[in-house]
């Protein structure tokens, strides 16, 4: 696994072993950032359930002002800290050791971007979705990767479904503000 663009293109990032663990793939990466390339600069970056971080690291590569990377496995957290620091981002990454749910609850700011990728088929994205929409920044954009058999609600907590985005098995889905008027 590595960073695929930005300042730092090229870096290899750790990641977790095992089954249970399911990075993004480079394709699917690649296709987010695509989706989000004019919208970074500058920006609040949530990762939630960051597993190896690799997305808001990415995001801090392409320009985000600050990434939030949100996982409450133990050696996720690990993972993640080796690599922040192997990149340098201690003053642009911010680790929070938490369960999702708690850390929505515990009124963490509002964001730019919002990337929500939990394990697949256990109800977690459907519980995760409306929470992290109320924290979303007017204009702000929350994108979801879950599998092709995963359906997700048209609304969610003042957001409404925007794109759908196909990669195999995997889909991305972009939500946005609902526009009044």
């Amino acid at each position: 696994m590595r960073i695929i663009s930005g300042a730092m293109r090229g870096k290899k990032l750790l990641t977790l072993e095992g089954g249970s663990v399911r990075p993004t793939s480079d394709r699917v990466k690649e296709a987010l950032f695509d989706i989000l390339q004019f919208r970074i600069e500058g920006r609040r970056f949530l990762d939630l359930f960051a597993g190896s971080g690799q997305i808001g690291l990415e995001a801090l590569s392409r320009g985000a002002a600050e990434a939030v990377l949100v996982d409450s496995s133990r050696a996720s957290q690990q993972v993640i800290e080796k690599n922040v620091r192997a990149l340098g981002l201690e003053g642009k990454a911010k680790l929070v050791p938490m369960d999702f749910a708690a850390f929505l609850h515990s009124s963490p700011g509002l964001f730019d971007i919002a990337f929500l990728d939990p394990p697949y088929h256990a109800g977690l994205l459907q519980q995760a979705l409306p929470l992290a929409a109320g924290h979303m920044n007017p204009g702000g954009i929350l994108l979801c990767e879950h599998p092709r058999d995963e359906q997700l609600p048209e609304t969610a907590g003042g957001l409404a479904l925007y794109r759908q985005y196909r990669y195999g098995k995997i889909m991305l889905t972009s939500y946005q503000r609902v526009q009044e008027g």
